[in-house]
């Protein structure tokens, strides 16, 4: 069975969680790693992974929100570390397309919860918008720290950059956009990908523009596939051994 290795199964975003579970399991997709982004989002994340055996989660306060977290929000993801189905923190990192001018606050943030990571030897799941010179010097002066780079879009050099600094690059919807030149770097980097949806967002062609599900990791698998000219049995083994060397699950 596949991995979504990053969604947002969120109540807010779907009437029934249990419902997604099941209609993904059908298409294969097994396990789910849903990522927590904010106060709201991580105690949610805290609550689905207790009442869901498919669901793991992760931890973390997105860029978005560095003017909107508290102390005590940190110390929340300290406190639920421990448990043992909470696999990251993230989703951490830097955007730069909305909050030019957090910039500083940003990098404070994000080296912050890299430190939590580094104590507690846990990967970590970057979010990188606009940002990649700044991400790269920053998860440099963390090499004990691995992880995964969400919903990962840049050159062929920047991903060389990446993987040899040890992280795997998270390949969503965003692959199968007739605009998007990710696909063909995938002969090259295929042998450190993983699969997300990033759900309810970056929904893949030909539902481009509509909700995203976990379902979806399926059509994204079968482009993969289909370009590559490759079985999904070997998609399936390549994809997760590299869960499985990020994320204890």
């Amino acid at each position: 069975m596949f991995v979504d290795t990053h969604c947002h199964l969120y109540n807010e975003y779907y009437s029934s969680i249990e419902e997604e579970i099941t209609a993904s399991k059908k298409l294969g997709i097994g396990t789910f790693i849903v990522a927590g982004c904010d106060r709201k989002s991580n105690a949610e994340v805290m609550e689905l992974i207790q009442k869901y055996p498919e669901i793991y989660g992760t931890l973390g306060i997105h860029p978005e929100f560095v003017h909107d977290y508290r102390e005590e929000d940190l110390k929340f993801l300290e406190e639920n570390l421990k448990n043992s189905k909470i696999v990251a923190i993230g989703e951490i990192g830097l955007d730069y397309h909305y909050e030019k001018e957090s910039k500083e606050e940003q990098k404070k943030l994000f080296t912050y919860q890299l430190e939590i990571a580094k104590r507690n030897q846990l990967p970590v799941v970057i979010h990188s918008r606009e940002a990649t010179e700044d991400t790269i010097t920053i998860l440099k002066q963390y090499p004990e720290v691995k992880g995964v780079i969400h919903s990962f879009s840049g050159s062929l050099e920047v991903a060389n950059i990446y993987i040899k600094m040890g992280y795997k690059l998270g390949i969503n919807g965003v692959v199968t956009f007739k605009n998007s030149h990710l696909k063909e770097l995938l002969p090259s980097i295929l042998s450190s990908i993983i699969l997300e949806t990033d759900s309810p967002y970056l929904t893949p062609h030909p539902h481009r523009g509509e909700k995203n599900s976990p379902q979806n990791i399926s059509l994204i698998a079968d482009f993969i596939c289909e370009y590559l000219k490759i079985s999904k049995e070997q998609l399936l083994k390549i994809t997760n051994e590299n869960v499985k060397s990020v994320f204890d699950i």
